[in-house]
């Protein structure tokens, strides 16, 4: 799923592959300006799920690609 702004052009596009994520949330943490929740998504009872909330806030640094195990996220620019 794709959240972004269309008002911010250049602006990275975040994207969860929530087959691939485990809810682990080291990205949660590592993010310097919090875009991502975890959070409980009915299409996938058994874990949590990282959600891209604040995509406006993303600085395109590429942590959350980095310290994702399963290679779940991807960022991308428009």
């Amino acid at each position: 799923m794709v959240f972004h702004s269309p008002l911010r052009k250049n602006m990275p596009i975040v994207v969860v592959d929530w087959n691939r994520c485990s809810g682990q949330g080291t990205c949660v943490e590592t993010c310097p300006t919090a875009v991502f929740e975890l959070q409980d998504l009915t299409k996938y009872p058994e874990t949590l799920k990282t959600v891209p909330v604040k995509t406006t806030e993303c600085t395109n640094c590429m942590k959350c690609v980095d310290v994702c195990v399963e290679d779940a996220i991807t960022v991308k620019n428009e």
